[in-house]
């Protein structure tokens, strides 16, 4: 299926990955984790290269990845030394009965069976355990990001993330929705990496990808926020849905 199709594809550009998609802001990390302890036992479920982990690291945490593509694991284990990252998926997490104090997910939950995950989710956690799922959206509001997602065709938006994500489940509690900002400073070969680690880039046909090429250099060449400038700052809004275990 090509849903499948485009989950399986980010290990081919694992390292790319790692390169250009952003990390998470700490206060993001911080809010998803609020009542889990100073050190808690997390997992990061579906962890990819490690950015989530190295955030939740930096906060004292620890973290067990798990992450069903090879090539992901590889590239985390490298970029996170200390780390080796476990083979398993959101439907079938390698790790004990009531384990973690919190599971988390960044830019991944959308590609889960979530019926089958948020059962293996809940046996993971124990009682009153936190599961969140996390995204950086682009800041849409912004014109030539708006720009951007369109030449991309980058993925969810904010708002068709917080009208599909209302529930975890009959084993969770309510899900807030907590907000934050944050930026990155990137060039234009840096914004054309990045797209290139999407998933609709990675499995378009040739004529596509060069589309989007030609358009996004046509974009920085000629839009009047980006023309002529060396850097600048894309902006994001982080949304966290959270949720505790009953």
């Amino acid at each position: 299926m090509v849903e499948d199709t485009r989950a399986r594809s980010f290990g081919t550009v694992a390292v790319d990955y790692d390169r250009f998609r952003p990390g998470y802001p700490a206060e993001a990390l911080r809010w998803a984790l609020a009542g889990a302890g100073a050190v808690a036992d997390v997992v990061d479920l579906a962890a990819g290269t490690g950015l989530l982990t190295r955030g939740l690291r930096a906060l004292g945490h620890q973290v067990t990845p798990v992450e069903p593509d090879p090539a992901m694991r590889a590239r985390l284990d490298t970029a996170v030394p200390g780390t080796t990252a476990l083979a398993g998926s959101a439907e079938a997490v390698p790790l004990p009965d009531a384990s973690a104090d919190a599971v988390l997910v960044g830019q991944a939950y959308h590609w889960f069976d979530r019926e089958r995950a948020h059962v293996e989710i809940a046996r993971v956690l124990r009682p009153d355990g936190i599961f969140a799922a996390i995204w950086n959206i682009r800041d849409e509001t912004v014109g030539w990001v708006a720009e951007l997602g369109r030449i991309a065709q980058m993925g969810e938006s904010i708002s068709d993330l917080t009208v599909k994500v209302t529930t975890f489940g009959a084993a969770f509690g309510p899900v807030e929705l907590g907000r934050f900002t944050h930026r990155t400073t990137v060039t234009a070969d840096e914004v054309l990496g990045l797209m290139r680690t999407r998933s609709h880039w990675l499995v378009a046909a040739p004529q596509q990808r060069q589309r989007m090429d030609r358009e996004l250099r046509e974009l920085f060449a000629t839009h009047p926020d980006l023309a002529g400038r060396a850097t600048v700052e894309l902006p994001y809004q982080t949304l966290v849905f959270r949720a505790r275990r009953r």
